[in-house]
């Protein structure tokens, strides 16, 4: 699969284009682009609970119109949701719909940070969420970020006044910028953190409406407007030929992991904002009103100003490098204020665009992908002045490795340098991975016990190359990320991440293993080394009650990079049982237990992630009848992993393949979640499916939406309609409504305790109104709500059976819940 994500050179503000990896290369629109960025001291800070949450239209018009510094303050990472692109779900997933979200502010133009809070899931009220995440230390998140980025303007997406209306943690975003508004200049308020930030007051703070918030556009256009501000957001670009609307759609389609490609939009639109705090501005199309955003804004800016207002108006497009003399001048000068929020921010976009202007390309480039402490290392260094501009290289420095270059030479026009430099990690170099899954934390909240870290969208990597260079006499300094670069016969230039990992790895390649055709089972253990060289031995925590064999068994590795699997024999007891096993590694004395998971996936760079290696093993009593299994494969779960693990022979089927001869060989077919949202052969094949059933096949489907149905008129064999019914608290009361039915005692006796140890919800998206051929099996409710009869319907149809089910076994599965595997069992033994 492709590593690296190519982004087109869409954004205007050319330091946001290239991913971290891949040196920037602006062309002279995008660099004029920058300059008048450059030239804006103005900050907006938009807030939301998810990513996918965001206007992605304001967004941009705010970075690429107003030409403001725009953030995304997502709280969560978005880790309770779906992932339609592949298995990874919770931590992972957040992983990816954290590159998700920076994917997309490359491409709008904006800045991404987070709060420590989990996305535990679907929640019905910010009681619910406050309670869970505790709200005092996301408060404090919101706070810090605000004190952080110190906004002038705040927009909320969602309104702080209508709890209970929906997504809890929606609301409950919105609330908690509403009170960290009036928190965030109090010194008395999370103290602790002025260590590192000031106090800071945002000047008006809004609420980012439309009609949908009004319930139609019929009673939007009767509504009040008087605290409404306007924007005409479907502006066009010129230079870059596309639209505002079309920028929008481009950074909404990298969530494509919540399938939210976006289809770009020409012409007229408006966004309205609702002011909820401070001063109204007088004239509503301007959200900056009353706050200068020029250079006078800050002490001794005036003659930088002076300076970079000519450079914009007199920029040269056919020769960029004209403005080099003046722009390093009003260098000089910006690390000369005493403002050092601005004078941080500003040096970093005018050192850019010196580079820019200058055709100045720096590379620091690994000879390897990954390294371990204390390893060597080769860096390949490139530097190249492609202008006529005086620029020198003076040394190149990289700490970690130990490695300082005194070059001392002239970089001459479009000559290139290059370097063979060789280091050695440090022995406390910390891992390049997600900093905020180095610790366990809770149901609610991660933990980052580092308050800088608090926000930050992605771990910052130690091993930076710093190029001190010379220009115009200026010394300027130039710190680029060590990357991994190969040439690929087709993609051709292909970066990576540059990685720290452990010396040694181990894995179970199975997170949850079920035992339930016998006692015993083999447990591979996959070790990998990240240096050459490594022995040891290797051991088997596990649960009491359990027995494993051998206790040790040793190893020995030659190469980086070997891999080698050593077999355990691990057996249950005899009676129904549960807990963890984790491999553990014992090298010199060090003991290693943590696994490497690499993502990948083309639109995102690629992900390495270190974190503990852990199986769940379950001794379930259970008993199946049925045996050969068909499986259409819906949004990404991993159901048919899991049927396997129970004793079940499980086929995928091809949705173009299903026919009646196709079909009538399987006990059952199941079809994936959200396989009628996403499969469009199903509208053609769901007559194929109803068939099998009458001719006496067992057919269950798992929950789907109602929204972007391929089929609607006979989902069922008898009518059945879809609602938003959901019951997110995982260990809501579940009441049976037909206790004598078959599903519920054949062949396993189900109990209200095989609904113990569910997570994150009892199942989402319910029938709520069915024909009377439907048996309604089970019925819960949220607190407060009403019952929900919904959640597993059979229907007898012909000679076979009919299931449709809300329940969520796609999360009930990896975690190796035990009445899950025992209800779907009974399920898939309907008829035999």
């Amino acid at each position: 699969m492709r590593k690296l994500l190519l982004v087109i050179s869409i954004s205007i503000t050319f330091p946001l284009l290239a991913i971290a990896q891949q040196p920037k290369k602006p062309n002279a629109v995008e660099i004029h682009e920058a300059i008048k960025k450059l030239n804006f001291l103005g900050s907006v800070l938009y807030v939301a609970a998810h990513p996918d949450d965001e206007n992605t239209r304001l967004i941009s018009y705010m970075s690429n119109k107003v030409k403001a510094r725009t953030a995304y303050l997502s709280l969560t990472r978005g880790d309770g949701g779906q992932n339609l692109i592949g298995p990874e779900i919770r931590e992972l997933l957040g992983v990816i719909r954290t590159q998700e979200l920076l994917a997309a502010r490359r491409t709008d133009g904006g800045s991404q940070m987070f709060s420590r809070a989990n996305d535990f899931g679907y929640s019905k009220h910010p009681d619910e969420t406050l309670a869970i995440w505790d709200k005092k230390e996301v408060l404090s998140d919101v706070v810090w970020a605000m004190r952080k980025f110190r906004p002038d303007v705040i927009i909320n997406r969602f309104n702080h006044r209508t709890p209970g209306s929906t997504h809890g943690h929606h609301t409950s975003s919105a609330m908690l910028s509403v009170e960290a508004f009036d928190l965030v200049a109090d010194k008395t308020v999370y103290p602790d953190q002025l260590e590192h930030v000031s106090t800071w007051q945002p000047k008006r703070l809004f609420f980012n409406t439309s009609w949908w918030f009004y319930g139609s556009r019929e009673n939007f256009e009767k509504a009040d407007k008087t605290n409404l501000l306007d924007f005409e957001t479907g502006v066009y670009y010129p230079t870059l030929g596309l639209s505002n609307p079309e920028i929008a759609s481009l950074s909404r389609s990298q969530h494509k992991s919540q399938g939210f490609g976006s289809t770009g939009t020409r012409g007229s639109q408006t966004e309205y904002i609702e002011l909820i705090k401070g001063e109204l501005p007088k004239d509503k199309t301007n959200i900056f009103e009353g706050i200068d955003t020029s250079w006078n804004r800050v002490k001794g800016g005036k003659a930088i100003g002076d300076i970079l207002y000519e450079v914009e108006n007199k920029f040269d497009f056919n020769n960029p490098s004209a403005s080099i003399s003046q722009l390093v001048k009003a260098y000089q000068l910006i690390e000369q204020l005493e403002d050092t929020h601005w004078k941080s921010i500003k040096s970093k976009e005018i050192k850019d665009i010196i580079a820019g202007v200058s055709g100045l390309y720096l590379e620091a480039v690994s000879k390897e992908s990954n390294a371990t402490r204390n390893s060597k290392i080769t860096i390949d260094i490139e530097a190249i002045n492609r202008s006529s501009a005086p620029i020198a290289l003076k040394s190149i420095k990289i700490a970690t490795l130990g490695i300082t270059e005194t070059p001392g030479i002239s970089l001459e026009n479009n000559i290139r340098k290059t370097y063979k430099l060789d280091g050695k990690v440090t022995a406390d170099a910390k891992y390049t991975s997600a900093y905020w899954l180095k610790e366990k934390g809770s149901l609610g909240m991660y933990t980052v016990t580092d308050q800088k870290l608090i926000g930050t969208p992605e771990t910052n990597h130690q091993i930076k190359a710093v190029f001190n260079i010379e220009i115009n006499g200026a010394a300027i300094a130039y710190e680029k990320d060590i990357v991994f670069k190969t040439n690929d016969p087709v993609k051709g230039e292909v970066y990576k991440p540059f990685e720290i990992i452990p010396a040694v790895s181990a894995s179970i390649k199975d997170k949850v293993i079920i035992y339930a055709n016998g006692p015993s089972k083999q447990i591979p253990v996959a070790i990998k080394t990240g240096a050459p060289n490594i022995s040891g031995v290797v051991s088997l925590s596990y649960p009491e009650g359990w027995q494993v064999s051998p206790e040790t068994i040793n190893f020995s590795l030659t190469q980086k990079g070997e891999e080698k699997t050593v077999v355990f024999t691990l057996t249950a007891p005899k009676n129904q049982s549960e807990g963890y096993i984790s491999p553990k590694v014992k090298v010199n004395g060090t003991t290693y237990s943590n696994e490497i998971v690499t993502i990948s996936y083309e639109h995102i760079p690629e992900q390495t992630v270190v974190m503990p290696s852990e199986t769940k093993v379950v001794r379930l009593d259970i008993q199946k009848k049925g045996q050969n299994i068909g499986y259409i494969e819906g949004a990404g779960d991993v159901v048919p992993e899991s049927l396997r693990q129970i004793g079940y022979k499980v086929t995928t089927i091809n949705p173009e393949s299903i026919s009646a001869e196709t079909l009538k060989s399987f006990d059952a077919i199941v079809v994936g979640i959200r396989a009628y949202n996403t499969i469009d052969q199903l509208k053609f094949k769901q007559e194929h499916l109803l068939n099998y059933v009458k001719n006496g096949g067992n057919l269950i489907i798992q929950y789907n939406t109602n929204r972007r149905l391929k089929v609607t008129d006979n989902l069922g064999p008898y009518p059945l309609k879809l609602s938003r019914d959901r019951v997110t608290d995982e260990n809501a009361k579940i009441t049976f409504l037909a206790p004598d039915h078959q599903v519920l005692n054949s062949p396993n006796k189900i109990t209200s305790e095989d609904f113990n140890g569910w997570v994150q919800e009892r199942g989402l998206y319910f029938p709520n109104e069915w024909s009377k051929e439907y048996t309604a099996i089970l019925s819960a409710n949220d607190k407060g709500e009403s019952e929900k009869k919904g959640p597993l319907l059979v229907a007898k149809y012909g000679k076979g059976y009919y299931v449709y089910t809300g329940l969520s076994f796609f999360r009930e599965f990896p975690a190796g819940v035990s009445g899950a595997y025992r209800l779907f069992a009974n399920m898939l033994s309907l008829g035999k």
